[in-house]
């Protein structure tokens, strides 16, 4: 009787230590994951920044300008065949 208690108990101990083993090795594999996804996180934010930067750049109305007189030759028309609708 007093020896099934103990290789009962020795069992649990070993069990339980086997359990810890494994339970920081899971914390890890996730702490590892989790740092990897907040670099991830990072660089998406500072990407998106230089985004808005740019867009904020190209989206200028002397920019736009510039692009319809050069790329889509375009031009100011004159006074003459401006025509103001009033509603």
């Amino acid at each position: 009787m007093r020896l099934s208690i103990v290789l009962f108990l020795a069992v649990m101990i070993v069990w339980s230590a086997l359990s810890v083993v494994k339970t920081r090795h899971e914390s890890r594999k996730l702490f590892i994951a989790l740092q990897e996804m907040e670099n991830q996180r990072d660089a998406m934010n500072e990407n998106w920044g230089r985004l808005q930067l740019e867009q904020a750049t190209w989206g200028t109305h002397s920019r736009i300008e510039e692009f319809a007189r050069d790329k889509l030759e375009m031009e100011l028309p004159i006074t003459e065949d401006i025509n103001l609708v009033n509603f």
